[in-house]
């Protein structure tokens, strides 16, 4: 029981992981809007946080799938 729910709270990491894109993704959206001539260096800035936040995310799957297997 104790593997299962430390796996379980590994994974959440990936809520935190979307929200945390979708929030970026709202603000570049917004300041793109505002100012149309900078949107390729928010567009990069944003591809560089998503990817961040994606292996943080992806990390936490990693470590699910390690306790899940190796702590039996």
């Amino acid at each position: 029981m104790g593997i299962a729910l430390g796996a379980a709270i590994a994974v959440l990491t990936g809520i935190g992981a979307g929200l945390g894109i979708g929030a970026a993704t709202s603000k570049a959206t917004e300041s793109i809007a505002r100012q149309p001539e900078a949107a390729g260096s928010i567009n990069q800035a944003l591809i560089l946080g998503c990817a961040l936040a994606e292996a943080t995310a992806i990390y936490g799957f990693v470590i699910a799938l390690l306790i899940i297997l190796f702590l039996k």
